[in-house]
């Protein structure tokens, strides 16, 4: 019907319902925005793009560090039926330039800090409009389009199944793919991830990880605007800073959400002790299987960590735990969200009993229909409608998932599997230890052997003979890391995981395939 806005979009629900409320609360610039602001933004971007011939179907990336364009973006593609297209920012350009090839966008909306990024991508890629953002200008290229008094085009009607965004994912072997979010996955999301985590109008969010990644913008950004309540966004994480926001009263944040590395960084932050966490009410943590430490030192400060597992391709809720099992169930990702099913399988298909490794399947309404362009990867990825995450994981006696690691990151030892997550664990009993990852080097006579990759902490000593007695006594002898290499730093995506693929890379030469 003409005129009234698409039943997906919650931004004019509560921009009807809870006009003045806090929607957004940009920290970098100390911005906020209400119901109402965001609801109008939205419509003047979606005006904007519609004026440069932006219709159904057409993409619009966005080159940004976090900030609240991401939204008003979401919003306003949604309201003209274009698919959103968020960019790495931590990419070089080369990288860039085969997603925009790939994708295709009619327009790049990008920060002033990538401008000459966004140019010579311009040249490359034959992209037709740039729109720039700058925070520190009010007439800004991108404000001045928000501004127009033309009025907002009709929404255009969509399903669930119409596509809201493409998200390219880190590509640990070739290049990106991008997996098709559509609006359903996103609204499936929200209920799958709000029920479990209490997320209400009240809830107010510290956002930490980067807005182009599903963790950021789903878990739980979008489930909060969804319910009506407030998203506070840092630019970027600073551990100290984040403890700060969490302590303060006036702020009253309620909800956290990161991969293991922000929780392990605040953690080791000289204001942990005494930070006040005592008005969180959720802190999640997946994207990676977390080191019982972590778990641990914050179950000590009285939050348990609720870990959960997804991927870009699942919206990304897949498992999540209660908060209730948290401490009974410690380094469980729990059981498979409300509106999902999961599946353990052996190497020929086959459901394997509780205690048994094998590989984690999904299914549901909150999963890909595929990759943008690409429908060899799109059928490989499925069968009979099951998508194969590539996770290696096991079930208990109770149902509840853990994961134990990805499969192309385990490796075989004397025919024996060893999944580094596990072994990664023990380092981290290690006072010295700041932080650590395994990874499979090659052995003439065992095939694979481990070598531990391991941060100091500040002026803390430890040798290789050190780690290798600490592990011999805690592990079997095939899972004790053979050689121990000691670095300034680990290298990690934007999200905070340790990228294995170039640590494979410096110590062993290349990659290795994903097993099958």
């Amino acid at each position: 019907m003409p005129g009234i806005p698409p039943y997906y979009d919650w931004i004019t629900h509560h921009a009807g319902r809870r006009p003045q409320q806090l929607a957004i609360h940009d920290l970098q610039t100390a911005r906020k925005f209400s119901y109402a602001d965001l609801d109008r933004r939205a419509n003047g971007l979606a005006t904007a793009l519609t004026a440069l011939g932006i219709s159904k179907g057409d993409r619009v990336a966005l080159l940004a560090p976090n900030c609240a364009e991401y939204f008003e973006l979401q919003f306003a593609c949604g309201r003209i039926g274009a698919i959103m297209l968020p960019l790495n920012w931590r990419l070089t350009v080369p990288e860039l330039e085969y997603i925009l090839s790939d994708a295709a966008p009619r327009l790049l909306i990008y920060d002033k800090d990538f401008a000459a990024a966004a140019q010579e991508l311009a040249k490359r890629c034959g992209l037709p409009h740039l729109l720039e953002i700058d925070h520190e200008r009010p007439d800004s290229a991108y404000e001045r389009a928000l501004a127009t008094d033309i009025a907002a085009p009709p929404p255009v009607a969509l399903t669930h199944d119409d596509i809201g965004m493409v998200m390219y994912t880190s590509g640990t072997t070739g290049h990106p793919k991008g997996a098709i979010i559509t609006h359903g996955m996103v609204l499936w999301n929200c209920v799958n991830l709000g029920i479990p985590a209490f997320i209400s109008p009240t809830t107010v969010q510290l956002v930490v990880l980067p807005l182009f990644h599903t963790g950021g913008l789903n878990c739980y950004a979008n489930p909060v605007l969804h319910a009506g309540g407030a998203i506070l966004i840092m630019r970027s994480f600073d551990p100290g800073l984040a403890l700060d926001y969490i302590s303060d009263p006036t702020v009253g944040i309620t909800h956290f959400f990161g991969v293991p590395a922000p929780y392990q960084f605040m953690m080791q932050h000289p204001k942990f002790q005494n930070a006040d966490l005592t008005r969180l009410k959720v802190a999640g943590v997946g994207g990676a299987p977390c080191a019982l430490s972590i778990l641990e030192g914050w179950a000590a400060r009285g939050v348990p960590l609720v870990q959960g597992w997804g991927m870009t391709e699942t919206s990304p809720a897949g498992t999540m735990l209660d908060a209730a099992d948290a401490v009974r169930k410690l380094g469980s990702a729990g059981k498979a969200v409300m509106h999902t099913a999961i599946r353990i399988i052996d190497e020929a298909g086959r459901d394997l009993p509780p205690g048994a490794v094998g590989e984690l399947l999904i299914k549901g309404p909150n999963i890909t229909p595929g990759y943008w362009n690409k429908p060899e990867a799109t059928a490989s990825a499925f069968t009979d409608g099951w998508l194969h995450t590539g996770d290696a994981a096991r079930l208990d006696e109770e149902g509840f998932v853990y994961i134990v690691d990805r499969w192309k990151d385990m490796y075989i030892s004397g025919g024996e599997n060893v999944y580094p997550a596990e072994v990664e664990n023990v380092l981290f009993q290690l006072p010295q230890v700041a932080d650590a990852a395994i990874i499979g080097v090659p052995n003439d006579r065992w095939g694979e052997v481990g070598m531990a990759i391991i941060v100091r902490k500040p002026d803390q000593t430890l040798e290789e003979g050190d780690v290798i007695r600490h592990c011999l006594g805690r592990l079997a002898k095939f899972k004790v890391p053979q050689s121990v290499t000691f670095v300034e730093t680990l290298p990690r995506n934007a999200t905070g995981k340790v990228l294995k693929r170039e640590l494979r890379a410096q110590f062993i030469g290349a990659d290795k395939p994903a097993i099958s």
